[in-house]
């Protein structure tokens, strides 16, 4: 029994041996001695009577990794394998039973700005980091994205009218949606009016005996005939007879009853509101064409991007009812108010329509190739920033796989690049690629090197 005694108290013998020998330091804290969480800036017991464990600076690591331990330098702390943000002065598992990773003191001793991530090559190529270059570029091109619909050109519209009161006889064109030639007969009226200053223009032209072919000596004065002549083709020109009707009538000298209404230019038929028979008054709109040579497109532009947009830039627009084909125009004009519903600006791209396939109220999206700077700048991809709303952030290559995270002041985007005005030189290495998963080990790397150096009176005494 004495002897089984003696083996039991020879590890307590032991440890208090190296306890004495060891010279006399201040703890840090003190922890329970059960392992739960609780700790107390001085001596203190449990409730069954047990004394809680002096912790110190440079708490000893496990035997088994005490050769890697001594290679690597001084623990400071151990953190959480899972990357939360727990810390622990001594060795310890979490709650799956994976061992707490030792944080080393020459860590911190590099120079390294906080916040510096160390990755091993083997794990930056599991990653998939890329890095390029900041580098000076030409002016940066932006394209602003808006939506629009399509109109006719206002300039190419034309409305065909009569300047006679009548009835309409015959329609040569009677389909909204025809297309029609300049010069073309659209329909004959018959115009009392019309028929009448024929008539006048006849009796004038005899007396004057200026009739082709007519047999009638001329009765007054010939400038008196021929200013009554003169004045009779006049009022026919200015009730819009065509130029060949009035040929017709010298050559025959006989008025026609009907009078042939022509179209004034190239072009659809987008109104046609009169039929055979119908009684229409002067200056009555007989039909409406429009030429679809070119179009319109209305863009509505956001009132962020109106200060970019400039007469004779580029516009690309797509429309769904031809997928994957691109039409190509120019902005003409921008509008000089705003909706105060939308806060957007109208402007206007002419596209042009050779094959006549775009039509009016067609719905398109449109970018607008617009010169976000002018001359060269240092100038970053736009997926090397990570911007968090309050501050923006790219992580800098230093080599052996350190990564350093720097906050930068941002200029103008342009497509996949961005303009960099502080933060960055040129030539250094930024990195594009998994640079979130980057991110977050450097924030969680900074907020452990707080731990880095614990403050006794500062740790909270834990009840237990």
């Amino acid at each position: 029994m004495k002897r089984l005694c003696f083996l039991v108290a020879l590890p307590l013998i032991a440890a208090a041996a190296a306890f004495a020998a060891e010279p006399e330091r201040a703890p840090l804290y003190y922890q329970d001695p059960g392992g739960a969480p609780f700790y107390a800036a001085g001596p203190k017991t449990t409730a069954d009577g047990r004394n809680y464990i002096p912790v110190f600076d440079d708490p000893p690591a496990p035997a088994g990794n005490a050769a890697a331990h001594g290679a690597k330098g001084r623990v400071l702390y151990y953190r959480n394998p899972m990357g939360l943000p727990d810390t622990s002065p001594t060795p310890k598992k979490d709650s799956m039973g994976m061992d707490y990773l030792p944080v080393y003191a020459d860590e911190d001793k590099s120079g390294d700005p906080r916040g510096t991530v160390r990755i091993s090559q083997g794990r930056i190529q599991t990653l998939g980091v890329r890095t390029e270059e900041a580098a000076m570029r030409p002016a940066l091109t932006r394209s602003i994205r808006a939506t629009g619909t399509l109109q006719f050109d206002e300039r190419r519209l034309a409305t065909v009218t009569t300047k006679a009161a009548g009835w309409i006889e015959r329609l040569m064109v009677a389909a909204t949606g025809d297309p029609v030639r300049r010069g073309q007969v659209l329909a004959e009226i018959y115009a009392p009016d019309l028929v009448a200053a024929e008539e006048e223009y006849l009796v004038a032209a005899r007396m004057g005996g200026t009739m082709n072919g007519g047999s009638m000596t001329g009765t007054m004065a010939h400038g008196d005939a021929g200013a009554l002549t003169a004045a009779s083709l006049q009022r026919l020109r200015a009730l819009d007879v065509p130029e060949d009707e009035i040929t017709r009538l010298r050559k025959s000298g006989r008025a026609q009853r009907r009078i042939a209404v022509r179209a004034p230019a190239d072009g659809v038929v987008i109104e046609k509101p009169v039929q055979e028979g119908m009684r229409i008054e002067a200056g009555q709109a007989l039909y409406k064409t429009a030429d679809l040579s070119d179009v319109w497109l209305i863009a509505e532009v956001q009132e962020q991007d109106l200060g970019l947009i400039q007469p004779d830039q580029s516009a690309t627009a797509q429309f769904v009812a031809f997928p994957g084909r691109r039409f190509e125009g120019k902005v003409e004009f921008i509008y000089p108010a705003l909706s105060a519903e939308t806060r957007t600006a109208r402007v206007r791209i002419v596209i042009p329509n050779p094959d006549l396939v775009l039509r009016a109220a067609m719905y398109a999206n449109v970018e607008i190739a617009a010169p976000a700077t002018e001359g060269p700048m240092l100038a970053l991809p736009s997926s090397a920033v990570i911007d968090s709303g309050a501050r923006q952030v790219v992580l800098i290559d230093r080599g052996e796989g350190r990564f350093e995270p720097r906050p930068v002041r941002l200029g103008t985007q342009g497509g996949d690049w961005v303009q960099v005005t502080e933060g960055v030189k040129v030539g250094e290495k930024v990195v594009t690629s998994a640079n979130f998963l980057i991110d977050a080990e450097s924030n969680l790397r900074a907020a452990l090197q707080g731990f880095a150096s614990p403050n006794p009176q500062s740790a909270p005494e834990s009840r237990p």
